[in-house]
């Protein structure tokens, strides 16, 4: 049976370590949390919303490491850079993997942690997921001019930096009367759009997840019982006890505040915990 986006998004956060707040985010503003959506004006498939040669590109590199290797063997990349698969059927079996929440997920983490790397080692300080959503909208190369211009001059005209993004994308670099925005105006945008996308998906977490991004000033359950699902591996039981501990939280008892602890930019740990409740939702 296939996985539920979020139980997706949850594993990919698991395996991958990238922010479960980023990609419950951008999974909501790409497709709306509906693994089936398609774009109308492009081959844009899926969760989030990956274009063919995305896809293949994506697949190529890191299918293998998530049990695809079937997949990544067949996809071949030409002299003009471009990815295509000989095989008719297998190219549209692994284009048709977009539409899989587990295989979109992983491939969508996959690909923000190539980005994370390669602007983290520019930046020089970790990567946020707002970070990570320039890489996407603009492209690596185009985030990467982006976010060095802006920690130079916050507040230069984003639209003369990018012609082509601007004309495509006018109500991104353009205030209303036509005022160009500044690459902080766009970046502090992009931020609010994210954060209001990971609140707006997890409305519809199982009620057993929501205590993993949860407001901890005001939870949303009375009481957490957590119990380990079948995907629970040996010393997880302990792990949880440690982790819960840590987050203020003793099992069957309402969860306390905890400093520091953002609702919606959990931790490695706390996406670990959300992929173990959700295994055993069986969400």
């Amino acid at each position: 049976m296939a996985s539920s986006p979020h139980s997706a998004i949850a594993e990919a956060s698991r395996r991958t370590g990238i922010d479960f707040g980023y990609l419950l985010g951008q999974a909501q503003i790409e497709s709306g949390m509906r693994s089936g959506a398609r774009a109308r004006t492009s081959s844009a498939t899926g969760l989030y919303q990956f274009i063919e040669q995305s896809w293949l590109g994506v697949m190529k590199e890191h299918g293998a490491e998530h049990g695809m290797g079937w997949a990544a063997d067949r996809i071949q990349r030409g002299g003009n850079g471009r990815y295509y698969v000989t095989d008719p059927n297998a190219r549209q079996a692994i284009l048709g993997l977009r539409t899989d929440p587990r295989a979109a997920s992983l491939m969508a983490a996959e690909h923000a942690a190539d980005n994370k790397a390669e602007l983290e080692g520019m930046l020089g300080r970790e990567a946020t997921g707002t970070d990570l959503y320039m890489a996407h909208f603009l492209g690596i190369g185009g985030a990467k001019k982006f976010l060095s211009q802006m920690q130079a001059n916050p507040g230069r005209s984003a639209a003369g930096m990018f012609p082509a993004a601007a004309r495509a994308n006018s109500s991104i670099f353009f205030a209303e009367g036509g005022r160009p925005r500044s690459l902080s105006e766009i970046y502090d945008r992009f931020a609010g759009k994210l954060d209001r996308g990971a609140e707006t998906a997890a409305r519809a977490l199982p009620e057993g997840m929501q205590f993993a991004i949860a407001d901890t000033a005001a939870p949303r359950i009375p009481g957490i019982d957590v119990i380990l699902g079948s995907e629970a591996q040996g010393g997880d039981d302990a792990w949880l006890e440690t982790t819960l501990a840590n987050l203020n939280v003793v099992r069957g008892q309402k969860p306390g505040r905890v400093d520091g602890v953002s609702p919606y930019r959990p931790t490695p740990e706390t996406a670990r915990l959300a992929y173990l409740m959700l295994a055993n939702l069986g969400a």
